[in-house]
């Protein structure tokens, strides 16, 4: 393998280290701070990529489209927190489990009755259509770089609120001792709601983001969350460096494993069956990386004992 080509994919495994990233840090501050395990998660993603697609198509502009998913994910997830899942804070995980699971299927029923069940598209605009030049002479699609910057940007932008301002102390805060916190007169109720919105609106992102380079359909967001829970469990459950440290082991655990995997088994066997060994190890390998950090460190990287 060529030094291009391995840069182009590790590229890749970064682009989409930070896709996952911004589904699994919201996840992981909705279970971090309110111990609720929310299945519907990767619903919210949907929202945000559906509602994307719908206003870039109606307006032609995607910066809008982006503005639409952050609203519209961000207040989906305040609506479901308001009516549904602050009645099952007090509740063991198998309700809280039965409860997401069945907003998915209103969420999958409800978007297929609003936008049917072709899939829409969402066009990459033309200002981040086309290659960029990297050094060395690598050309790399300038849209996926640009993915990778914005969730960079954003991973930044979470980790000063929480770390550096009076909303983030009280995140923190409701992390550790939510009765005493409630007890000092922080409104937990609101706290929640907002966590909660927070986390759906980065969820949206992540989906409007996606949508441009795959199809936006019903469905979409449920693979995604499967990979956000393995994030999470490697990285550490509440915690948001864990997040996106996780998130990049695992992209670029899956991207690279996909290329290497097959090379390595062409040295020993026929090329269809390296491929064959190669791709069905590929897709057990960040299940297996799971297990490594798992049996090294239970809490996972970051994350508590």
């Amino acid at each position: 393998m060529s030094l291009i080509l391995f840069t182009e994919q590790m590229l890749n495994g970064l682009q989409f280290g930070v896709m996952l990233f911004l589904m699994a840090a919201g996840l992981t501050l909705i279970f971090g701070v309110m111990g609720l395990i929310n299945l519907a998660h990767g619903s919210l993603y949907m929202v945000g990529a559906f509602a994307a697609a719908w206003v870039a198509g109606a307006s032609g502009s995607f910066l809008l489209a982006l503005m639409a998913s952050l609203a519209a994910a961000a207040a989906a997830g305040a609506l479901i927190e308001l009516t549904v899942i602050r009645r099952l804070y007090a509740r063991d995980h198998l309700d809280q489990v039965l409860a997401t699971f069945a907003l998915i299927l209103i969420f999958s029923e409800g978007t297929r009755w609003a936008f049917g069940s072709f899939p829409l598209f969402l066009d990459i605009p033309p200002l981040l259509s086309g290659p960029v030049t990297l050094p060395g002479g690598i050309e790399y699609p300038l849209y996926r770089l640009t993915i990778i910057l914005v969730g960079l940007t954003v991973a930044a932008a979470l980790f000063a609120l929480i770390a550096r301002t009076r909303i983030g102390i009280q995140i923190r805060a409701g992390e550790s001792d939510r009765e005493m916190i409630a007890a000092l007169g922080v409104n937990i109720s609101a706290l929640y709601t907002l966590v909660f919105a927070l986390g759906a609106a980065l969820a949206g992102l992540a989906g409007a983001l996606i949508g441009a380079i795959q199809s936006v359909q019903v469905g979409m967001g449920e693979p995604v969350l499967i990979l956000a829970f393995v994030v999470i469990v490697i990285g550490g459950i509440g915690s948001i460096k864990g997040a996106l440290v996780g998130a990049i082991l695992v992209g670029l655990t899956d991207t690279l494993g996909r290329i290497l995997l097959p090379a390595f088994f062409s040295q020993f066997m026929a090329p269809q069956a390296a491929n064959s060994v190669g791709s069905s190890l590929a897709s057990m390998a960040i299940y297996i990386l799971m297990a490594v950090v798992l049996v090294v460190r239970p809490g996972g990287l970051f994350g508590k004992a």
